[in-house]
């Protein structure tokens, strides 16, 4: 339960990384909103996901999942640039997170 937990949270990391861009300084009400909802509850969950997996772990894959759906949601919507190497780097990410799933 704590490794789906902690992946629905590094979702969830994405989600308010995504409207925290969006929030144009808190000035705009609903992705602030959303930011605030996201980041309470991906930090429950992280927290939650600590409480029976190594914090390392815990933290780096929580990290992991958040930086490569940013990212890659940030490539697929044309608000960054798209290149092979830049998808190779984030599945680098994406393998390194399984990995560390695998090794626990």
């Amino acid at each position: 339960m704590s490794w789906f937990v902690l992946v629905l949270s590094g979702v969830l990391e994405a989600v308010w990384a995504t409207a925290l861009g969006r929030t144009e300084g808190f000035t705009r009400l609903a992705p602030t909103v959303v930011f605030v909802l996201g980041l309470v509850a991906s930090m429950l969950g992280l927290a939650y996901a600590m409480r029976s997996l190594p914090v390392g772990t815990a933290y780096a894959v929580w990290v992991g999942i958040g930086a490569a759906l940013t990212a890659g949601y940030a490539m697929a919507s044309g608000e960054e640039p798209l290149s092979a190497l830049r998808v190779l780097l984030l599945l680098g990410i994406v393998g390194c997170v399984i990995g560390l799933k695998l090794t626990h």
